[in-house]
């Protein structure tokens, strides 16, 4: 499966199971959204448990929050993260303070699906990476897959979830993982072990990163689309024993994981695409120096977008590829 069809599945297996299940959002009905996510679930389900809404997303967070206190799981769709702002206030303020204020009583199991982040010339309104934001509100979870068989996983576990969840996916990585060379023909997840998705129920246990390639130099901790580009700069640079963290879900965040291999490598690299200043990067630094100072050979380095709106024509200079990528790897080695 490519991540876009395991995302499909995940809905399609949780609906069968729990018909408290609903999915709703703009044209994922019979249009089967923008991407194509939602694709026949209106057909095999029903106009009541899969529907369209308006376009006004502060509305559709906000009904799904009433749905989820009265017992329901909705599965709202923001169509581009970009456009999850006008929510904001609905998913802070009420979904991920109900079960705070209400001492127990209520709950808001939604969540949120989205695409994000860049790598399709989707310009400064389709290409940003909100992450950073969610993961500062408490009561929230953040979650971010970098394959279908993860993308199924996480999903699935996110609808079990009785707390309010942001599960953005990578949509440069929806049909296959990308080696970051815009230049090169596009992979597929075809022969790729991540595309091996069964068709059944399992779940991937929230706050559980994953080492995708084991390493002694230093640690290289990165999420969605970048677990690939770092992983194709590693095997391309080929003298870097680099350990790739990838950590799947950023809150709950799996610090034991992050501790373990920092203190076994010495080194530290964060890569993402989001903005720098205050970007999720700026937290695990924070937290690798606080808890591995001792056992640091080098500075922290990181990775990761401009402090810049996402640029059309420079989109390539923006996205953190190979070549930054291996220039930061160099200079850590250095030190």
């Amino acid at each position: 499966m490519n991540m876009i069809q395991a995302i499909n599945s995940a809905m399609d297996v949780m609906m069968a199971r729990d018909a408290g299940v609903v999915v709703m959002g703009e044209d994922v009905g019979y249009f089967g959204g923008v991407f194509r996510a939602t694709a026949g679930l209106q057909a095999k389900y029903g106009k009541t448990r899969v529907f369209d809404t308006p376009i006004t997303e502060c509305g559709i967070i906000g009904v799904a929050v009433g749905m989820g206190a009265y017992g329901l799981r909705p599965v709202p769709e923001i169509q581009f993260a970009d456009y999850i702002y006008p929510a904001l206030d609905q998913l802070v303020s009420e979904a991920a303070r109900l079960r705070y204020r209400s001492a127990g009583e209520f709950i808001a199991p939604i969540t949120v699906r989205s695409p994000f982040g860049g790598g399709i010339f989707g310009g400064q309104t389709h290409s940003q990476s909100p992450e950073g934001i969610f993961t500062h509100v408490s009561g929230l979870k953040t979650v971010i897959p970098s394959t279908p068989y993860d993308a199924k996983g996480l999903l699935i576990a996110a609808i079990e979830d009785n707390d309010p969840t942001i599960f953005f996916e990578p949509k440069r990585i929806y049909n296959g993982p990308f080696h970051g060379h815009y230049d090169r023909p596009a992979s597929t997840w075809a022969g790729h072990p991540g595309g091996e998705v069964p068709q059944g129920y399992y779940k991937i246990p929230l706050g559980k990163a994953a080492v995708v390639r084991e390493g002694a130099d230093v640690t290289i901790l990165c999420y969605g689309a970048m677990v690939h580009v770092v992983a194709s700069t590693i095997e391309e640079l080929g003298n870097v024993d680099a350990e790739i963290v990838d950590l799947r879900t950023l809150l709950p965040l799996d610090i034991e994981t992050i501790e373990a291999s920092v203190k076994k490598t010495g080194r530290c690299m964060i890569v993402h695409e989001a903005t720098r200043t205050a970007g999720f990067g700026a937290e695990l630094a924070a937290l690798v120096q606080e808890r591995c100072f001792y056992h640091l050979e080098a500075p922290i380095e990181r990775v990761t977008g401009f402090d810049t709106p996402y640029p059309h024509s420079l989109e390539w200079a923006y996205f953190p590829g190979p070549v930054r990528i291996g220039e930061a790897l160099k200079k850590i080695m250095r030190t």
